[in-house]
C-alpha cells in the first residue's frame, strides 16, 4: 500500500498531499523506462481523436489518461464548414474563422495555444513562436508566408477537420458536479473537486473556452444523444520528454526529447513577485493523476481540499527535486499566463495531462 506523502508549495505553505492508487501507478508507468516504437503515430487522425497507436510506454499512458473522441463531419453548421476549408492570405485580416484554423495547426503541430476561442491573442502568437522556433524559422510578432507553409506542408494533417460533429453520451452529461465556495475549509467538506457544469467538462474534454462552445452551439441543452460542434483536439506529441524549459519570459514551457530536439510547448504561468520560482536545474521526482491538496493557514490549521479536475493544482502534480515546486494542472484554464503562481509551473489540464503521460521520472526540469 503506497502511503501518501505531502509536498508544500511555494511561500503560501500551500501543500499537495499527493495520493497514488494502484490504478495510477498503471497508468503512469512510473516505474518503466519509455520504449521507442516506429508505429507511433501522431497527430493525424481520421474520425477518432486521442487514439494512439504503437506499443511505447508514451503511448500506453496517454491512451489511459486520455478520452477517446469519436467524431462526424456530417451535416457540419456553415461556420464549422468555413472554418475547416479556410486559408491563410497574406493582407487578409485573420477573423474568428481563421483564428480558429490557425489555433488548430499549432495545436496539431505541438504547439499548444491553451483553450481554443477563435481569437488570436497572447496564447496564440507564443503558441507560433514557439512553433517557428521549433522549425528553425524567424520569430516574428505576425503570421507570414513561410510560416503558413510550414504549418500547411503536411498533406494529412491538413485533411483534418477543426470543427466537427460529437454526440454526447450518458457519461458526457450525468457525472458529478459542484458547485465551488471560495473559502479552503469549505472546499475540503466536499466530495469531490467536481466540474461545476456539464458545459465546463464539455469544454475541457474538447480543449476549448466554455464561451466558445456555447458560442458554436447557441441552441444546445446538452443532453444525451445531442450532437454538438466541438474542436477536434487531434494527438498529443508521443515522443519522450528528456527536458523542460520553464521560460518566465515568454510565459512557455518547451519540452526536448533525448536528442534535444524541441518536439512540444505550452503556455504556462511561472511563479509570481510574491512567490517567484526557483532558478537553475532540478529533476522529476514523482508524478501524480488527480492529486489532492493541503491548505495551511496562517494559524497552522490545514484543509485537504479533495482531487478534480477544480482542484487549486488540477489533475496532475509532477514533483521536482527542487522541495515544495511542481508542474501541475489549473482549474482555471482560461487564466493561463494571465495569473500568478505560487511558484510552480501551471498548465491546463489537458497540457498537463499530455505532459504527463510523456515526460521521463529522471527528465531535467529548468527554470529560465
Amino acid at each position: 500500500m503506497y502511503k501518501p506523502k505531502s509536498k508544500s508549495i511555494g511561500a503560501l505553505g500551500l501543500i499537495v498531499a499527493l495520493l497514488m492508487s494502484p490504478s495510477f501507478a498503471a497508468n503512469t508507468n512510473t516505474n518503466a523506462s519509455n520504449k521507442s516504437s516506429s508505429t507511433d503515430v501522431s497527430p493525424v487522425t481520421n474520425g477518432v481523436s486521442q487514439k494512439l497507436t504503437g506499443d511505447s510506454d508514451t503511448v500506453t499512458s496517454l491512451n489511459k489518461l486520455l478520452p477517446t473522441i469519436k467524431y462526424t463531419t456530417d451535416n457540419l453548421p456553415k461556420f464549422a464548414q468555413k472554418v475547416n476549408s479556410d486559408s491563410w492570405q497574406k493582407g487578409v485580416e485573420v477573423n474568428r474563422s481563421m483564428s480558429t484554423k490557425l489555433q488548430a495547426l499549432l495545436n496539431w503541430n505541438q504547439s499548444s495555444v491553451g483553450p481554443i476561442d477563435g481569437y488570436w491573442g497572447k496564447n496564440s502568437q507564443k503558441a507560433m513562436q514557439a512553433f517557428q522556433k521549433a522549425r528553425g524559422l524567424k520569430v516574428t510578432d505576425h503570421l507570414n508566408n513561410e510560416t503558413w507553409q510550414a504549418l500547411t506542408n503536411n498533406k494529412k494533417l491538413m485533411s483534418q477537420p477543426v470543427l466537427v460533429g460529437y454526440k454526447l453520451s450518458d457519461a458526457d452529461v450525468n457525472m458529478e458536479t459542484t458547485s465551488i465556495p471560495a473559502g479552503a475549509e469549505a472546499k475540503a467538506k466536499l466530495e469531490g473537486m467536481y466540474y461545476e457544469s456539464v458545459s465546463e467538462a464539455l469544454a475541457e474534454k474538447f480543449h476549448m473556452s466554455e464561451k466558445y462552445l456555447k458560442t458554436l452551439n447557441p441552441n444546445a441543452k446538452f443532453e444525451a444523444g445531442e450532437t454538438i460542434t466541438v474542436y477536434n483536439p487531434g494527438n498529443p506529441n508521443t515522443k519522450p520528454i528528456s527536458r523542460v524549459v520553464a521560460d518566465k519570459a515568454t510565459e512557455t514551457l518547451y519540452a526536448y526529447d533525448e536528442k534535444d530536439n524541441l518536439v512540444a510547448s505550452y503556455p504556462t504561468t511561472v511563479g509570481s513577485t510574491e512567490t517567484p520560482s526557483p532558478s537553475g536545474t532540478h529533476k522529476v521526482e514523482v508524478k501524480v493523476h488527480e492529486p489532492n491538496y493541503t491548505y495551511t493557514g496562517e494559524d497552522g490549521n490545514q484543509a485537504i481540499i479533495p482531487p478534480g479536475p477544480n482542484n487549486p493544482v488540477g489533475i496532475v502534480w509532477i514533483g521536482l527535486s527542487k522541495p515544495t515546486y511542481g508542474i501541475h494542472g489549473s482549474p482555471d484554464p482560461a487564466r493561463i499566463s494571465r495569473q500568478a503562481s505560487s511558484g510552480c509551473i501551471r498548465l491546463t489540464n489537458w497540457d498537463a495531462l499530455a505532459l504527463l503521460g510523456t515526460i521521463k521520472d529522471d527528465a531535467t526540469v529548468e527554470f529560465k
